[in-house]
């Protein structure tokens, strides 16, 4: 089984990548997508989405960062793809899948499932264009309205050779209401030739396991699941592999820390936008940790960054009388 990281517009940045593959658990993150719109992405448009590729294409942790690309002008896209290898990119993942409207309405992302065809294009073209040695993967939803466009998506993407498919298991009609429907990937299984990943509504390990029974695949995606709980992928893997070492799951006291520091990496240089990103990722974690919600409540109205530090700071330490006086 591997476990991937999935491509969270806005949440799961570089900062976040380097967090989560520190703790452990995967095996291969994907970048934010990359819009190419009207001209193919230059190089330093990469590297500023995914500083990994100074580095081998590698977090700290030694997890491989692929880049997505999302669009829907094969040539454009194509040609994205060049760049983004000679920028160091260890792997291409496609965009099928993001529900946004915006996103939608200027041909991109999960509008692109209503033409088989075109998606295949697009896979063909990047495939092309790539050294042979260079994985090219795709990420699509179940359908648009529904899913009665899935098998001819799937068996075009894989007739284009692409290396691997994920599938979130929504349409984008469901956007991100549960439940997420496992088993209607399962009748990719057996027609569809190459690996599939599952992805979609898994916040614990009862769930990763509920997923690969009802969807038939080896492999797993998470998103939002791995925002609420950092360490889930280990989670998951002790869970799942009963030859590897039990999992205690973190404390808050140590996913607090984890807290500070993307904080003040990530999120508490530019004055507009302090904290938003902190604050949508215990957004997540209170779902997960009481401790969280405490500290949302602190921090959601604050834009000072030495405010901010000091109350995470607080709860770093457990200190939650004098936190909770002070929220």
């Amino acid at each position: 089984m591997r476990i991937l990281l999935a491509p969270m517009e806005g949440v799961i940045d570089h900062t976040m990548r380097e967090l989560l593959t520190r703790i452990g658990g995967y095996d291969r993150c994907v970048t934010e997508f990359i819009r190419v719109t009207t001209h193919p992405v230059p190089a330093k448009v990469f590297r500023r989405f995914a500083p990994e590729l100074e580095t081998g294409g590698r977090t700290e942790s030694g997890v491989p960062v692929y880049v997505q690309l999302l669009g829907g002008n094969p040539e454009r896209m194509a040609r994205s793809a060049v760049h983004a290898v000679a920028a160091g990119a260890p792997g291409i993942d496609l965009n099928f899948g993001c529900p946004a409207k915006v996103v939608n309405r200027h041909d991109g992302g999960s509008v692109l499932l209503r033409e088989p065809e075109r998606v295949g294009d697009i896979v063909s073209a990047v495939r092309d264009a790539v050294d042979s040695s260079i994985p090219v993967c795709a990420k699509i939803r179940l359908g648009f309205d529904d899913v009665s466009l899935l098998e001819a998506v799937a068996n075009r993407i894989a007739d284009a050779g692409a290396s691997e498919l994920c599938i979130h298991a929504r349409t984008r009609a469901d956007g991100y209401r549960p439940p997420a429907h496992w088993h209607e990937v399962r009748r990719l299984q057996g027609s569809v030739a190459m690996p599939l990943v599952v992805n979609g509504e898994i916040w614990k390990p009862g769930h990763a396991t509920a997923a690969l029974a009802d969807s038939g695949c080896e492999h797993l995606m998470l998103g939002r699941g791995a925002l609420a709980r950092p360490d889930l992928a280990r989670a998951i893997r002790a869970a799942t592999e009963p030859s590897g070492a039990p999992w205690k799951p973190m404390p808050w006291v140590e996913v607090a820390q984890q807290v500070q520091t993307f904080f003040q990496h990530q999120d508490s240089s530019i004055r507009r936008y302090v904290g938003n990103r902190t604050k949508q990722w215990l957004g997540y974690l209170r779902k997960q940790y009481p401790e969280a919600e405490l500290l949302f409540q602190a921090v959601k109205r604050s834009t000072d960054v030495g405010e901010i530090t000091k109350l995470i700071d607080r709860s770093t330490r457990g200190a939650l009388e004098e936190f909770a006086s002070a929220a």
